[in-house]
């Protein structure tokens, strides 16, 4: 009983041949790269208004718009790095306990869910993009439609992890769906 991550309630992942592994350990330094670069000019902003504010008695109005927008880059896209690595909290109580098919059952079942939940997000995040195309922000005069775009992208990324999950689960046998490994 606990929370697990989902890579230790399933099944073992299968080798990745070398060039395919070197290829995928590129572009997910590339994209924390990106991260932490999105991440370091938020503080960056911050500290640069804090420190015009009490050295100065002035500010920079744009640097907190861009913080914010940065801000909610940097929650979606790492959504987006929790979805490829399987590093998003799962509850595990109810799959702890069952093995094989009903295991089966239950993961696809909640790999089901996670996608209808992933479609509402979609729906959302076009409704919001549509309505917001033609309204700018105050500071920066930056287009809020592609300020709230971050939330589109991180649910069609969503979305097509959750579609990996569940072929993965599906194409593995009911008998690989076993008790995850205790910890030490």
């Amino acid at each position: 009983m606990g929370v697990m991550m989902p890579s230790e309630q399933s099944t073992d992942a299968k080798p990745v041949p070398a060039a395919a592994a070197k290829k995928q350990s590129a572009g997910t330094f590339l994209f924390q790269l990106f991260c932490a670069v999105i991440f370091l000019g938020m503080i960056g902003l911050v500290f640069y208004n804090a420190m015009l504010r009490y050295v100065f008695r002035s500010s920079f109005p744009p640097s907190e718009e861009w913080a914010r927008f940065l801000f909610m880059f940097i929650t979606f896209f790492g959504g987006i790095e929790a979805f490829y690595a399987k590093k998003h909290i799962a509850v595990d109580m109810l799959v702890s306990a069952l093995h094989g098919k009903a295991r089966k059952a239950v993961n696809i079942l909640a790999c089901l869910l996670a996608m209808f939940a992933m479609g509402f997000l979609i729906a959302g995040g076009i409704n919001c993009v549509q309505q917001s195309m033609d309204t700018y922000s105050v500071a920066t005069h930056i287009n809020k439609g592609v300020i709230y775009s971050s939330l589109l992208i991180m649910a069609v990324a969503g979305m097509a992890f959750m579609i990996r999950d569940l072929v993965h689960i599906l194409r593995t046998p009911s008998s690989e769906f076993k008790e995850p490994k205790a910890e030490a």
